[in-house]
């Protein structure tokens, strides 16, 4: 069982205060993570933190260490680790995402992830994401009546001239053509 949070560990993984390293470790029940109280990471909600004496029990809760702050030197396998990265984009593509806020919820330097994304998956984090913003653009094409300015905020680009060219290029036609051409075929 794992050790109620106080109000000195709170602040400790609050401030990142590296003093308290070799105290205790903690988890956050939303990410399934844990991290040292040092870690650069994200700050996350109190309610979801569980603290742990070691890693071996944060572990045996389930837990995996976090790529970042490395609490036990022990390291995710990098394909669950770029699994992750993809479920993460898979559910947040609507969202606003850069290589360093996926570096910071996927608990990871944006290089490390960069790197480690593309070996991995032969395709860059930010070349996965527009992938799967396109696709989810021409499910919206086919299946609404939506305006094409509409989906591309959707979809989580809001500049339609640039969803329009990033449509094209990945789709060799413009997403008005697209919608027409499956029209065509019904």
């Amino acid at each position: 069982m794992f050790a109620s949070l106080t109000e000195e560990q709170w602040h400790a993984i609050i401030t990142n205060d590296a003093t308290f390293d070799n105290t205790f470790l903690y988890g956050v029940g939303s990410t399934g993570i844990f991290c040292r109280p040092s870690c650069k990471s994200r700050n996350p909600k109190k309610e979801y933190v569980k603290i742990f004496k070691d890693a071996q029990q944060a572990i045996a809760e389930g837990f995996r260490p976090c790529k970042r702050c490395k609490p036990c030197d022990l390291r995710m396998p990098d394909e669950d680790w770029t699994l992750k990265i993809k479920a993460y984009i898979n559910e947040h593509y609507d969202k606003p995402l850069t290589l360093a806020h996926l570096a910071d919820q996927c608990h990871g330097s944006p290089y490390h992830l960069q790197k480690t994304f593309k070996r991995i998956m032969h395709i860059s984090p930010i070349a996965y994401l527009q992938r799967v913003r396109i696709a989810h653009a021409k499910q919206e094409l086919v299946e609404t009546e939506k305006s094409i300015a509409n989906i591309g905020v959707n979809v989580g680009i809001p500049n339609t001239s640039y969803f329009i060219t990033l449509f094209k290029r990945q789709t060799g036609t413009t997403p008005k053509q697209f919608r027409l051409s499956f029209q065509k075929e019904s």
